[in-house]
């Protein structure tokens, strides 16, 4: 998988930044798309052989086609598409919850992933091969107080991810999730002031996952929906 072609979302964000750098370090080209043009820049600074940015705002189906279209037909088809973008949010029972609330975690969560799929998978199945890695939530697995819109979001990326995993196996592409618990990253540092981080998981043990998941090794992976969970 060296010098694959790697597609991952939300790559300027914590997470993001710590799977581009894992890609990158194993000798992959990376195209890494984000909907802030100044942040990746600021993460992804001068123009270096085999990093592509990509400005888009994912949850716009028609905007997501047009501009991984028009990159990927530079620079080849994509053997992984990380779905790293998302968002997270919390503070009201299901009864109170507004209906931004829901369609902002649906759009975070879900519409990107689905966006991003539509416009990379049929470029996998034309090519036979693919690897497509999506991120639920260990938390998701059951409805939590105050937390209704972000676990359905999350679980509905557990079960997109199964969905595509069985439509997808005999086209030669694996689809699976990793399932992470709370992530050691500066937001949640400061949200949580008194946790201890080092129960979290750390980008960078997520990344190793990811790797795994867009490996040869896992060529008889399909579907799985993986918890990592650190030590909490």
């Amino acid at each position: 998988m060296t010098d694959s072609l790697v597609v991952i979302t939300g790559a300027a964000g914590a997470l993001g930044r710590g799977v581009a750098q894992a890609f990158i370090e194993a000798g992959h080209q990376v195209v890494l798309v984000d909907r802030d043009a100044a942040a990746l820049r600021a993460v992804y600074p001068g123009d270096k052989a085999g990093q592509y940015l990509v400005t888009v705002d994912l949850t716009s189906r028609e905007a997501t086609q047009r501009t991984l279209n028009d990159c990927l037909a530079r620079h080849g088809s994509p053997a992984v598409l990380c779905n790293i973008a998302g968002g997270f949010a919390m503070g009201d029972a299901v009864h109170e919850a507004g209906e931004e609330v829901w369609q902002q975690m649906l759009d975070m969560n879900v519409n990107t992933l689905l966006n991003a799929c539509c416009a990379v998978v049929p470029r996998m199945i034309t090519a036979g091969r693919g690897k497509v890695i999506n991120v639920a939530a260990a938390g998701a697995a059951s409805g939590k107080a105050a937390l209704g819109p972000y676990c359905v979001s999350k679980n509905a990326v557990a079960r997109i991810t199964e969905s595509m995993a069985l439509e997808l196996r005999d086209k030669g592409i694996n689809v699976n999730a990793v399932a992470p618990s709370v992530i050691d990253t500066p937001s949640n540092r400061a949200g949580m002031p008194d946790a201890d981080p080092a129960l979290w998981v750390s980008p960078e043990q997520l990344a190793n996952v990811l790797l795994f998941l867009a490996s040869e090794q896992a060529s008889a992976v399909h579907g799985a929906v993986i918890p990592v969970v650190g030590r909490s």
